[in-house]
């Protein structure tokens, strides 16, 4: 194992970093769009249902079928691998958006409303701000989750650590196999743990001191 993982250090290193670099992009493009769909639904009692419905009922496609009807219209490559791990990103962050956005004070957006803040701009500057927290909550469930999934996007020849596990199944059972499947299992966990510990420290860098306390 120690022999396997010093003569590919380099390429396991660049996976690595390919990797981590998708579901960053994913996930920051993930968390636009589902905010912008939360902002534009919360208020309403049917939107909100259907925003609810559409992740919860979006969490139970398999990736890996999702990623197979894909490759047909897409081809293989990084598109197939964007769009699904962009798609199941958005999905915990939306229901979490819209959560948070619902459940601020009314007399809080009516008093900000009261003092001549516009509609977008009272989004920005006092709903957003006060529902950050559990949106955040939201995009370290979805973070976690998709750092698997990017994996299983090495399906259709998308870049990261899944080349390692789908080459190493692919031959099981042969020289290196297991080391291979190894390297990109355990790769894959380091990653979601320091994507983690990264986002705690965006929490506490972008949450303002009363509404952590």
């Amino acid at each position: 194992m120690i022999d396997y993982v010093t003569e590919r250090l380099p390429q396991i290193l660049f996976a690595a970093w390919q990797h981590f670099s998708l579901v960053v992009q994913c996930l920051a493009l993930a968390t636009l769009i589902a905010v912008a769909i939360a902002a534009l639904s919360y208020r309403s009692r049917s939107l909100t249902a259907a925003a609810n419905a559409v992740s919860a009922v979006g969490l139970t496609i398999p990736s890996f079928a999702l990623i197979g009807l894909l490759i047909a219209p897409f081809g293989f490559g990084v598109l197939p691998a964007v769009i699904v791990v962009t798609f199941f990103a958005a999905l915990p962050i939306l229901r979490n958006a819209v959560v948070g956005l619902a459940g601020i004070d009314r007399s809080l957006v009516e008093a900000s409303r009261g003092i001549g803040m516009s509609r977008a701009r009272t989004l920005l500057r006092v709903e957003l701000p006060l529902a950050w927290p559990v949106i955040l909550s939201g995009i370290r469930v979805s973070a976690q989750m998709v750092m698997g999934i990017a994996a299983v996007a090495a399906y259709s020849l998308g870049p990261g650590l899944g080349g390692f596990i789908f080459s190493g199944l692919s031959r099981l059972g042969g020289a290196n196999a297991l080391p291979s499947v190894v390297v990109g299992v355990v790769g894959v966990v380091v990653l979601a743990l320091v994507l983690d510990l990264l986002l705690v420290g965006l929490g506490r860098l972008t949450t303002s001191r009363g509404i952590r306390a």
